[in-house]
This record gives C-alpha cells, sequence and structure tokens, in this order.
C-alpha cells in the first residue's frame, strides 16, 4: 500500500472527482478525512446517476479509516475547526488535497458579482485558507504533501471568467507555496484535469458532452478515479522529488494546439 497509515484530508470528498481520490487513498492504506458541505453525493442527469452511498461509507468497505466533517472552505472558523478534529482524532496530518470547487456558468455579462465572489470565494480563497491552516500541520510530517486540483481551464478560456482565473491562480499558488515550504520537506503540486463524469458536468447539453468526448485522443471521457490514481501518485514516495508542477490528465485533449 502506498499510502499506509497516512493521514489525508479531501476536500469535496463527497462526490466526484474527490469522492474518486478519498476512495484511491483508501484502497492505498491512508486514512480519509472527507470535508464537505455535504455528506450525501451528488447524482447527476447524465453521469454519477446511480450513485447513493456516503464516501465515508464506501471508505469503511475497503477496510480503512475515515470521518466526514462537515465544512464550507471559504469560511476561515470551519476549515481551522475541520483541520483541528483531523488533527485530535488521528494525531497529525501528511497529505491535503484542496479539490472543493463550483462552477457558475456565464460570461463577464451575464455573470453577477455575487456569483463571482461565490466562485472565487471557494476555488480560490477556500484553497489558500485550507493550504494556509494545514501548513503548521504538514510541517510536523515526514511525508508532506499538498494537492492542488486545479482544471485545463487554467491554461485556456471557456469556463468563464470567474473559474478559469481562480484556477489559473491555484496554478500559480502552487509554484510559490513549493518555494516556500520545499525546505521543510513539503511536495505542492497541482492535477489539472480535463473532462471528468461527474454530477458538477449537468450545466452541459447531451452535443456539448459529445464534443468533448470527439476531442479527446483517448476516444473516453475522464473518470474520478482516473484523478485519483494522480492524486495517489503525488502523495506517494515516488513523488518526493517533484513539486511546483502541474499535471494535465485530461486524455491527450489539450494536446492539440
Amino acid at each position: 500500500m502506498l499510502l499506509k497509515d497516512r493521514i489525508s484530508i479531501v476536500t469535496g470528498g463527497s462526490s466526484g472527482i474527490g469522492r474518486g481520490i478519498a476512495l484511491e487513498f483508501a484502497r492505498e492504506g491512508a486514512c480519509v478525512v472527507i470535508a464537505d458541505k455535504q455528506e450525501s453525493p451528488l447524482r447527476g442527469k447524465y453521469h454519477e446517476k446511480d450513485v447513493t452511498t456516503p464516501t465515508l461509507q464506501e471508505i469503511q468497505k475497503l477496510g480503512a479509516q475515515g470521518i466526514f466533517i462537515k465544512t464550507d472552505v471559504s469560511d476561515e472558523s470551519e476549515v481551522d475547526q475541520m483541520i483541528q478534529q483531523t488533527v485530535e482524532r488521528f494525531g497529525g496530518l501528511d497529505i491535503l488535497v484542496n479539490n472543493a470547487g463550483i462552477h457558475i456558468p456565464g460570461g463577464s455579462q451575464d455573470i453577477s458579482i455575487a456569483d463571482w465572489d461565490k466562485v472565487v470565494g471557494v476555488n480560490l480563497r477556500g484553497v489558500f485558507l485550507t493550504t494556509k491552516l494545514a501548513i503548521p500541520h504538514l510541517k510536523k510530517s515526514e511525508f508532506g504533501r499538498i494537492i492542488q486540483i486545479a482544471s485545463v481551464h487554467a491554461y485556456g478560456g471557456g469556463a468563464g471568467p470567474a473559474y478559469a482565473s481562480a484556477k489559473a491562480a491555484v496554478v500559480n499558488m502552487v509554484r510559490d507555496t513549493a518555494l516556500e515550504v520545499g525546505e521543510f520537506g513539503i511536495t505542492v503540486n497541482a492535477i489539472c484535469p480535463g473532462y471528468i463524469e461527474t454530477a458538477i458536468q449537468d450545466y452541459l447539453t447531451p452535443e456539448q458532452i459529445e464534443e468533448s468526448l470527439e476531442k479527446t485522443p483517448l476516444q473516453r471521457l475522464g473518470l474520478p478515479k482516473d484523478i485519483g490514481r494522480a492524486a495517489v501518485f503525488f502523495a506517494s514516495d515516488d513523488a518526493e522529488w517533484v513539486t511546483g508542477t502541474s499535471l494535465l490528465v485530461d486524455g491527450g485533449a489539450s494536446a492539440k494546439a
């Protein structure tokens, strides 16, 4: 097991990519804290239509340890309490995965200022808050890892000014944080997923989904497990000399200029 007995936090771990990461961590022997606003998984009209059991229940089926902590990552006090509960329950923290994110469609003339603030509050401020508050505990770990879930939209437009801007900022925050914490042996990396089959894709049309498939050289859409395995790599000893980088996991969709 690549992550045996390592203590991890996965924000947004109840559904989608976060759920996929949490389950792969559990398969590799990690203790997993699922930090999310709700414990029940989202169900989509295109993907994850039959997902009903909480992530924690699936983790326990795998014989791993875990807990669910209700958390709004844009709220400093809730993030602080979540991290403190993690440390009190398991005795420390080794791995932080900032996955929680939201998307509100709309261009600059469509999205409201309130919705802009909401997207940036979760997708950027939440990443900063959780990272900031976790670092003092990660410094005490022999295996300190921070993994930020960004997006292919960090490198291009098309997902709206709030979402794309926040994800691009997360990629650059990875570089900055890696420089800051490298002396403590903590690695910091980002995963940039392409199209992943999750309930968050409900805002798309069937035609748009088919178009995404046609643009993917590997001829299938991504699964939460695909991002989970990339996260396992970054969290494991195999990546102990990899930091400050971002990995595109998109089936090759970004390969064509």
